[in-house]
C-alpha cells in the first residue's frame, strides 16, 4: 500500500535550491497529517555530503544517486533515478517544484509512474486522506482543487509560495543505484552559460522590480537597475518589453515567461494584461507606477501611483536609500 510523502530536492552546483526546502517544509507538513514519514530523492555527482541538510527542514529519510551521469542535469538520466527510486518505495505523495527544472522533470516522471500531476500548485493539503491540490487555471481568473485516483499523487508547487519551515528530523541518508545504461541516455549537455550577475533567479527573488512598455526603451531600465541594486532586487519585464528586444528572454514576466512569487513586486509602466497578471498576481505586496489610472496592473495592486515613472522611480530610490542607511 502507498505510504509516506516523498519530495524531489533541487541542487545545482553542489547547494540546494531554495525550491528544495519550501518542498521539504510543505511534506513535513503533510506527512503529520497522514502520521507518515517524509523521504526527498536527490540527484547529482558529489552530493551525498549535503544530502543530511534536508533533515533540518523535515526530512526522515533521503535517498541519494550519486553518479557521473547525473550531473549536469538532464532530463532522461533524472527521470530514470528518480522513476527507479519510487517504484522500489511507493510512495503515496510526490511533490516537486514547478520551477524550470522541476517542470522539465515532472512531465517525464508522470509517464514512467503511469499517473496524473497537478501543475504549479498555490496551496495542498489533506482531505479525507488523500491530497488536495489548488492550483490557478484560466491564467489565474479562477482555482482549481485536483484530486486524485492514482498513486503517487504527484502535485508541483510554485516557487517561494510555500514557507521553507525549520522542523528538525533524521535526515538519515541512504545511498542507492540509479542503474543508469549510458545507451538509453540520449541527451548530453555539451556547455553551460552561467548567469554571473550573482542576482537571484526570478523565480526565487523576495523583491522584484519590472519594467514594461512604459520604458520608452532599453536604456530607460536604468533607472530600475538603479533601484534594485538599493533593495537587493531582480529586474523583470514584461513580454512587451522582451518582444522588443529591450531585455533578455530570461527577464520575462507572465504566463510564456517566469511564475514568481516575491515579497514585493514593483510594476513599472506594466499596463498588466491578463497573461502577465498570471505570472505574478500571487506575490505578496504589489506596487504598480503607470501614468494611465485606468492600467489593468491597479486592479492587482496593493499600492498605486499615478505619474511618469521616469519622474516617480529616482524619487523612490532616493528615498529607499535614505530609508536603508
Amino acid at each position: 500500500m502507498a505510504k509516506g510523502v516523498w519530495i524531489v530536492a533541487e541542487q545545482r552546483d553542489g547547494a540546494f535550491r531554495k525550491i528544495s526546502f519550501e518542498l521539504a517544509g510543505t511534506a513535513r507538513k503533510l506527512a503529520d497529517v497522514l502520521g507518515e514519514e517524509v523521504c526527498a530523492v536527490l540527484c547529482g555527482s558529489g552530493i551525498e555530503g549535503i544530502a543530511g541538510q534536508l533533515g533540518k527542514y523535515g526530512v526522515d529519510k533521503v535517498f541519494v544517486a550519486d553518479s557521473p551521469a547525473l550531473e549536469p542535469y538532464t532530463t532522461d538520466a533524472h527521470a530514470v533515478a528518480v522513476a527507479k527510486a519510487v517504484k522500489e518505495n511507493d510512495p503515496a505523495i510526490l511533490l516537486l517544484g514547478a520551477s524550470t527544472q522541476g517542470k522539465d522533470l515532472s512531465a517525464r516522471l508522470v509517464g514512467k509512474l503511469a499517473t496524473g500531476l497537478a501543475t504549479d500548485c498555490t496551496d495542498v493539503k489533506i482531505a479525507d486522506g488523500k491530497l488536495l491540490a489548488i492550483r490557478p487555471m484560466y491564467a489565474g481568473k479562477c482555482f482549481g482543487e485536483v484530486v486524485f485516483s492514482t498513486f503517487p499523487q504527484m502535485a508541483s508547487l510554485r516557487p517561494n509560495v510555500f514557507p521553507a519551515v525549520e522542523n528538525a528530523k533524521a535526515g538519515v541518508v541512504v545511498k542507492f543505484d540509479p542503474a543508469l545504461d549510458a545507451g538509453q541516455l540520449k541527451t548530453k549537455v555539451l556547455e553551460v552559460q552561467k548567469d554571473t550577475s550573482g542576482k537571484a533567479d526570478l523565480t526565487e527573488a523576495n523583491v522584484i522590480v519590472s519594467g514594461g512598455r512604459g520604458m520608452k526603451g532599453p536604456e530607460g531600465y536604468a533607472i530600475l537597475e538603479e533601484l534594485a541594486a538599493v533593495l537587493g532586487a531582480t529586474v523583470g519585464a514584461s513580454r512587451a518589453a522582451v518582444d522588443a528586444g529591450w531585455r533578455p528572454q530570461s527577464d520575462q514576466v507572465g504566463q510564456t515567461g517566469k511564475i514568481v512569487s516575491p515579497n514585493l513586486y514593483i510594476a513599472c509602466g506594466v499596463s498588466g494584461a491578463i497573461q502577465h497578471l498570471a505570472g505574478m498576481s500571487s506575490s505578496k505586496i504589489i506596487v504598480a507606477i503607470n501614468k494611465d489610472a485606468e492600467a489593468p496592473i491597479f486592479t492587482k495592486a496593493d499600492y498605486g501611483i499615478v505619474d511618469d515613472l521616469f519622474k516617480i522611480v529616482p524619487e523612490f530610490t532616493k528615498e529607499c536609500k535614505k530609508l536603508l542607511a
